[in-house]
């Protein structure tokens, strides 16, 4: 557990803290309103041997210097936009550059680097709020977004997404958790096992945006509708060379969008099996190819690999893709989207 008065700050007028959800099987989630980031998520195994296993810091500071993403609530884009641009309603919008040509994860100053308002709080789950500006990060319109973290009695983290505009603007959310169902320190995500299931996912150009095709996985490095170890596919040539995975998948029976949970994937290690469900299109599977030599909560270097992320999620790029999901929010509509991790012993 980290300690809460290591995140005992204020910034302006505004308190950063540290709060803690408990269930009744033994599930802990501690939760801060910078970033509106999951801090610990200690999970027991099929020993009852109980873990953190999500990647972190065990202060503020670090986790403000450090690696930014780490779980977090991103906004108001996941992922990349093609050369940070988009049009909507005849006007074109140019988005922050921050990797390589695209705009990536909401801008140089994101969601995942807010002060976030606790509006709403008890034993087993937290609500917060931002309120994210017309003209941030170049994205229009004034937009009030909602997080609401939830421990349930199945033993899930459950994460309902809400957001309203006052004008039109693009949006599509995440959370970038840092998973190592092992415990975090404790080294690479090679031996997990990983299922989704999708049978399309998005192909990316060379700039690791979308081309706008929806390909077939079969006979792909990207068929995983049977479970398959990570470390027997994650140095192949299909993915980042030398780093690992990086990709999204069209989630099986999303589409057409109907706000019903469905199935995205499922993964397992040393004696832990999380389920992703969601209402969400796409899930980008992430195996933490850019994390190195940071010193974690638990005095353990992570590196390259040594997390998997499962990133419920739009697809890429979609603002600049007819044939993909919508990424328009209008006035008088509501964003709401649904993520649950569940867990249970394998």
């Amino acid at each position: 557990m980290v300690k809460a008065e290591s995140f005992n700050k204020r910034v302006g007028t505004k308190r950063i803290g540290l709060y803690t959800l408990r269930n009744k099987n033994g599930l802990t989630a501690q939760i801060t309103n910078y970033g509106a980031k999951i801090v610990s998520l200690i999970v027991p195994n099929n020993k009852g041997e109980q873990a953190d296993i999500v990647l972190g810091f065990s202060t503020l500071d670090e986790w403000m210097e450090k690696e930014t993403y780490f779980n977090a609530i991103i906004g108001r884009y996941a992922n990349r936009i093609k050369d940070g641009r988009f049009t909507l309603d005849g006007v074109t919008y140019q988005l922050p550059i921050n990797n390589g040509t695209n705009s990536l994860h909401g801008g140089i100053h994101g969601w995942n680097e807010k002060i976030w308002e606790v509006v709403g709080q008890n034993a087993y789950s937290i609500s917060l709020h931002y309120r994210c500006k017309d003209g941030e990060e170049g994205y229009p319109g004034t937009v009030d977004v909602y997080v609401t973290y939830c421990l349930t009695r199945s033993n899930a983290l459950q994460i309902t997404f809400e957001a309203k505009t006052d004008k039109p603007t693009i949006i599509g959310l995440t959370n970038h958790a840092y998973f190592n169902l092992a415990g975090e320190g404790s080294g690479d995500v090679r031996n997990h096992t990983l299922q989704v299931f999708a049978d399309e996912y998005t192909p990316l150009d060379d700039t690791a945006c979308p081309t706008g095709e929806i390909a077939k996985v079969d006979g792909t490095p990207m068929d995983f509708r049977t479970p398959q170890r990570v470390g027997d596919r994650i140095d192949d040539p299909f993915f980042a060379s030398g780093r690992g995975i990086d990709n999204n998948f069209v989630i099986r029976g999303a589409l057409p969008k109907g706000g019903e949970l469905h199935p995205a994937a499922v993964v397992e290690a040393d004696g832990r099996r999380m389920e992703v469900w969601t209402t969400m299109p796409g899930l980008q599977v992430y195996t933490g190819n850019w994390v190195e030599k940071n010193i974690g909560k638990s005095g353990r270097e992570y590196d390259v690999q040594h997390a998997i992320c499962l990133e419920a999620q739009n697809f890429p790029d979609s603002p600049n893709h007819g044939n993909f999901p919508n990424a328009v929010l209008r006035p008088g509509e509501v964003y709401h989207e649904v993520t649950e991790y569940r867990f249970n012993a394998q």
